[in-house]
């Protein structure tokens, strides 16, 4: 028994799985590539039989990989095995996975007898271990299966050669209790159990599969099966980024190691998120927008005086540059004036109290306030002006470009005019902008929202512009869009403005991110 537990990461394979999550072939490339770089122990990359992409995808991983096993599934039967060697086979570190259903349910789809599956388990792991040193064999749906079966079929796969023995919660069916006590029992009464590892694979149905995988492990699994973000069929597997972390925090009740580099996890997290199409939830575990985020006051306070009272780990060491403490209607003082600080506004007692009433009153209609809001009302107080002030604006567009516009804009108190073109109204718009007042900002975002219905509609434009790591965003709201989108753009350019003043590169945009030097 070793205190080291392997990751087999199987989002390449059983994530794919998740419907409208298939990766091209570049990007399954490239999400083993951050897996082998972040110290996952074995990539289940695909499963070759399934398609010439699969295959192709699996074969490449193989010749890339520097230090992860590459492992390729196949079902029972010779020509699956036959063609996962062959596509493992150029990995410095191949494994072929060989799996069936064992569970009378199971069992009924190829109408095998006990014996006749059993003949099959014999002969497959066999053929594949005659390829391969590294043969891994899974039980499908082990924790529905027969008792003295599944101990049956365990004893099988490792006299024919199975290195691994996989007992997989297929459907999410077991709890923990469970899940350790089936390990425990096949380690101390299956024969030479001593000389494999055992793994654990369980789905997410009724919402215990890390719950259920650190079990198994207390129970002497050496291996979790995971992917990233909890990907896969329905309700998604175990997720790596939660056992790894769970294990790291808890190290006092589970004493294991792995070789994972947490601070990769949010960046792949991500990566993942983006190329297969499925955003990750805000409120999960480790990886979600508010994992690290805190609005009540209470919690904010506490976190301004120390760090540990609501929070269990560190977002640097999953990769995050801090906490954020996102400014809501819960949030209070101490949060606000710390935040107005970075901003580069330091308060006296009675102004504070004035711009809270004030900020309360916007949170209430808003669900979160960002930098921008705050700023506009700190500039209430000192009755700042804006600097840039659209006066007049004439719009000439139409099928035979390029599209004109006429602008006049007040730059500190004066007024200028220009004609600007470009590629459709709103570009040529923008364009006028630059021309009366040059700047060099990056845009990011520009959305049009109807506000009401019909040709009349008025319709909201929002901007988001970044210059030097500073982002300020702008909005506006006009029946003319043209003219919406004009207004928006000064006022967030207006905001950038500002920021230049007050904050320093790189500042958030929507919260207080915090060092371990305490800032």
């Amino acid at each position: 028994m070793t205190d080291q537990v392997l990751i087999f990461d199987t989002t390449l394979r059983d994530g794919e799985q998740s419907p409208g999550a298939t990766m091209s072939h570049h990007e399954k490339l490239e999400i083993a590539e951050m897996l082998d770089d972040m110290g996952v122990d074995i990539i289940e990359a695909g499963f070759p039989i399934a398609s010439e992409g699969d295959f192709n995808a699996v074969s490449e991983i193989s010749k890339r990989a520097k230090t992860s096993t590459i492992c390729g599934l196949s079902r029972a039967n010779f020509k699956d095995i036959d063609r996962c060697w062959d596509a493992v086979k150029h990995a410095k570190s191949p494994r072929i996975h060989t799996f069936i259903g064992t569970s009378p349910l199971h069992r009924a789809i190829p109408n095998l007898d006990m014996d006749q599956m059993a003949e099959r388990i014999h002969d497959c792991v066999t053929h594949a271990r005659n390829l391969c040193d590294n043969v891994q064999w899974s039980s499908m749906d082990a924790t529905r299966t027969e008792w003295d079966f599944l101990k049956r079929t365990v004893d099988i796969a490792i006299k024919a050669g199975a290195t691994t023995i996989n007992i997989p919660d297929t459907v999410g069916y077991t709890e923990p209790v469970e899940s350790a006590d089936l390990i425990k029992r096949l380690i101390a009464e299956v024969d030479r159990a001593d000389t494999v590892i055992f793994s654990t694979h369980c789905h997410n149905d009724l919402g215990m599969a890390t719950a259920n995988s650190l079990a198994a492990v207390a129970g002497g699994a050496r291996q979790i099966e995971c992917t990233i973000n909890g990907l896969g069929e329905r309700a998604g597997n175990t997720a790596l980024e939660e056992v790894v972390m769970a294990m790291k925090v808890r190290s006092d009740v589970m004493p294991y190691g792995t070789k994972i580099d947490t601070r990769k996890i949010m960046n792949i997290s991500r990566r993942v998120a983006a190329v297969s199409g499925f955003a990750v939830q805000f409120n999960k575990a480790i990886v979600g927008k508010n994992a690290f985020a805190h609005e009540s006051g209470i919690h904010q306070d506490g976190m301004l005086k120390n760090r540990e009272t609501f929070e269990v780990m560190r977002p640097e060491d999953v990769g995050l540059s801090g906490t954020s403490l996102p400014l809501g209607k819960h949030s209070g003082r101490a949060a606000l004036r710390d935040k107005l600080e970075k901003l580069g506004y330091d308060m006296g007692d009675n102004e504070l109290k004035d711009v809270f009433v004030r900020f309360k009153d916007l949170a209430d209609r808003k669900k979160e306030v960002f930098d921008d809001d705050l700023i506009a009302l700190v500039r209430q107080n000192e009755g700042e002006d804006d600097r840039l002030k659209l006066k007049d604006l004439t719009v000439i567009c139409g099928m035979n470009g390029p599209q004109k516009a006429t602008m006049v804009l007040e730059v500190d108190g004066t007024d200028h005019t220009t004609i600007a073109t470009g590629d459709g109204p709103v570009d040529a718009t923008f364009n006028a902008v630059k021309a009366l007042f040059p700047h060099d900002v990056s845009l990011q975002l520009y959305q049009v929202h109807a506000v009401t219905e019909g040709t009349d509609a008025q319709a909201t434009v929002s901007v988001r512009m970044e210059e030097d790591g500073r982002i300020a965003t702008g909005e506006s709201a006009d029946t003319d869009t043209v003219v919406a989108s004009a207004k928006a753009y000064i006022n967030a350019l207006n905001r950038l403005l500002v920021k230049r003043e007050k904050t320093a590169p790189g500042a958030d945009s929507k919260g207080i991110r915090y060092t371990d030097a305490g800032e």
